[in-house]
């Protein structure tokens, strides 16, 4: 998988860039909110974190400044009847900070700004993020390291179908200890909820 790409800036359009690493230009599509901060022009270095979407009949590279913005990203996607083009939209209206405060407050009628988002969509994708939340997302992508032993109980607690809104009550002030120490932790502190 390509998780980043850095080169020099080869073409330039509102909703994709093609990048140049060492001799080889990709074709990266960036949202609205990315270009508009993208300051460098065509000849400049530029670093992108990418999503690599591999189909049957495409590859597509998804670029994104900040970490964050990916991981919305990929978030979305994971959403039944929400493909990357849809994601993009969402991407390229609001910013994942705004996007937040749309979600937390159920607002129906800010989903369907978004181009390619009707009634029906929206309420489903609001479903499916109840109680997500900025926080989560950052604690995702910022403030919890990858390996880190809290990072790994999230993941253990997605894997066994846990709703994120859920994961962030049982693991919230969790101390550090052994991955399997930690886990059981949390699974019962779910048997209180």
């Amino acid at each position: 998988m390509i998780i980043a790409l850095e080169g020099e800036i080869f073409l330039k359009e509102p909703t994709r860039l093609g990048l140049k690493c060492t001799g080889v230009v990709y074709e990266v599509f960036i949202s609205l909110q990315t270009s508009q901060q993208i300051q460098a022009n065509i000849g400049e270095k530029l670093a992108l974190h990418t999503t690599q979407i591999i189909r049957e009949d495409a590859q597509m590279l998804f670029g994104f400044l900040e970490l964050l913005e990916k991981t919305l990203f990929e978030r979305l996607i994971k959403i039944n009847g929400v493909g990357p083009k849809v994601a993009m939209a969402i991407l390229s209206t609001y910013t994942p900070q705004t996007f937040a405060k749309v979600v937390e407050s159920n607002d129906i009628k800010s989903m369907q700004r978004v181009p390619g988002i009707g009634p029906k969509s929206a309420g489903r994708i609001l479903v499916e993020l109840s109680g997500w939340s900025l926080d989560l997302v950052q604690g995702e992508s910022l403030n919890v390291k990858k390996d880190s032993n809290l990072q790994q109980v999230i993941l253990a607690l997605e894997s066994l179908g846990y709703k994120n809104d859920v994961i962030a009550r049982v693991t919230k002030g969790l101390e550090n200890d052994e991955v399997s120490a930690m886990v059981k932790a949390a699974l019962k502190r779910l048997q209180t909820l």
